[in-house]
């Protein structure tokens, strides 16, 4: 995934009211970001860590930038962008780059299952049918693991006991990590944090649900998913 326009560098001041961030740009401008993350954001959004913002010329937008990029004082990036996990595993679909969805013929976004009451990321098609897809983007390590989530999410789940209901009943169905921390080289359930949410997985992989965690390479320029990690559950 490529940015559309050169990012903007500077240095973080805070981020506050979940959705702002205060940024001394480069050129000595302090401006105010969109911050396109609604989770806690633990580890990910420190005073002086270095930021990469996307400027936008829409005269519409209450925001001229959007944050899209942070990197740790040990030198690892992240993507602060959630929505960039979808983006992420929509152009691997069309490369078939994931060796789990290299049989994917088609594939539609935010579709909603027959009987269901839970929209999903992707519905995939394939030779056998379709197939559901649910994304959640990883930001928060600690000590060299990867966690999910960052904070407690009953939406997150539901959706895990819709596509564990799925499974059992012939539909296959799959959680996808996007691991948007190239510090992380693993993930597992954030029990500590949610523990209903890491009952749910597990339950919903015991039906069948899969489960895969993709990892990303990060830069100035793009991000693009480039390993499976695994998954400890």
């Amino acid at each position: 995934m490529q940015f559309t326009t050169p990012l903007l560098h500077g240095k973080l001041i805070r981020r506050y009211k979940r959705f702002l961030a205060d940024v001394t740009l480069d050129s000595g401008e302090e401006v105010v970001a969109h911050c396109p993350n609604t989770g806690a954001m633990t580890g990910c959004a420190e005073p002086g860590y270095e930021v990469w913002l996307s400027p936008s010329d829409n005269p519409k937008r209450k925001l001229a930038y959007t944050w899209e990029l942070a990197k740790t004082f040990d030198g690892h990036f992240i993507g602060i962008n959630t929505h960039n996990a979808n983006k992420l595993v929509a152009e691997a679909l069309d490369n078939k780059a994931i060796a789990e969805f290299s049989h994917v013929q088609d594939w539609k976004a935010e579709v909603t299952p027959p009987g269901a009451d839970s929209r999903f990321d992707f519905c995939i098609t394939t030779a056998e049918g379709d197939a559901y897809i649910e994304v959640k983007s990883v930001t928060l390590l600690e000590e060299g693991k990867g966690y999910f989530p960052d904070a407690r999410t009953t939406r997150g789940a539901k959706h895990c006991e819709t596509l564990g209901n799925l499974a059992a009943a012939g539909v296959p169905a799959t959680l996808v990590f996007c691991v948007q921390h190239t510090g992380i080289r693993e993930v597992r359930i954030a029990e500590h944090i949610d523990p209903n949410y890491a009952a749910a997985v597990r339950v919903a992989h015991d039906k069948g649900m899969q489960i895969i965690a993709l990892g990303c390479e990060i830069n100035e320029q793009n991000i693009k998913l480039n390993q499976s990690l695994p998954v400890i559950l």
